[in-house]
């Protein structure tokens, strides 16, 4: 049985016949530059405006990587780096709720000491600020109730992001304080004085 296949594998031989030579290769056509005379005599192609320039290609991913790094950087020291850190506060506290939708904060108002207690100037403003951590949050209301002065240490953020608060100020530690420690005797009240 095996003689018959190496016979008929034989007389199908698909390599006797003529031999048809092989199809000649043009030469391929050098790339001609602009400072070559002959470059300017060729016939322009309809699409040869469409090529990219390989240059512009370069320069184009350049500018893509320079504009996202510098996004990349603004967002970073917009909403990731404080511009002030272990900043100080005395105070009143106000106020201090639990407020937001998705990303629950605590926001809370002390009545700065320092404002209070001048009577040459004119009241500026509350120190509006929030709290992430609900122990600080705690501590601030025990403060609020038992109408105690506060020393809070916070940062300050140039952008707010929605999981750190509504306010661009982020307290992080809170402690109680003496009153007669933070103003000179003539500015403290009567209370404190023990008059």
């Amino acid at each position: 049985m095996r003689i018959n296949e190496d016979e008929e594998n034989l007389k199908n031989d698909f390599f006797d016949g003529p031999d048809i030579p092989e199809p000649v290769k043009k030469p391929k056509e050098p790339t001609l530059q602009p400072d070559d005379p002959r470059y300017w005599d060729r016939e322009e192609s309809e699409f040869e405006h469409l090529k990219p320039r390989r240059k512009w290609v370069l320069w184009l991913w350049v500018a893509c990587a320079g504009i996202a790094l510098g996004l990349i950087l603004t967002v970073y020291l917009r909403y990731f780096s404080p511009c002030v850190e272990e900043a100080v506060q005395y105070g009143y506290v106000e106020k201090i709720d639990r407020q937001g939708m998705v990303f629950k904060t605590y926001e809370g108002v002390i009545l700065p000491y320092k404002e209070l207690m001048d009577s040459t100037r004119v009241y500026k403003q509350d120190f509006s600020f929030s709290v992430t951590d609900a122990k600080v949050a705690a501590q601030l209301r025990r403060m609020q109730f038992a109408n105690l002065p506060v020393r809070v240490i916070y940062k300050k953020y140039y952008g707010t992001l929605p999981w750190r608060g509504s306010e661009k100020i982020l307290v992080e530690r809170v402690d109680s304080v003496d009153p007669r420690k933070i103003l000179p005797p003539e500015y403290l009240p009567e209370i404190v004085r023990g008059e």
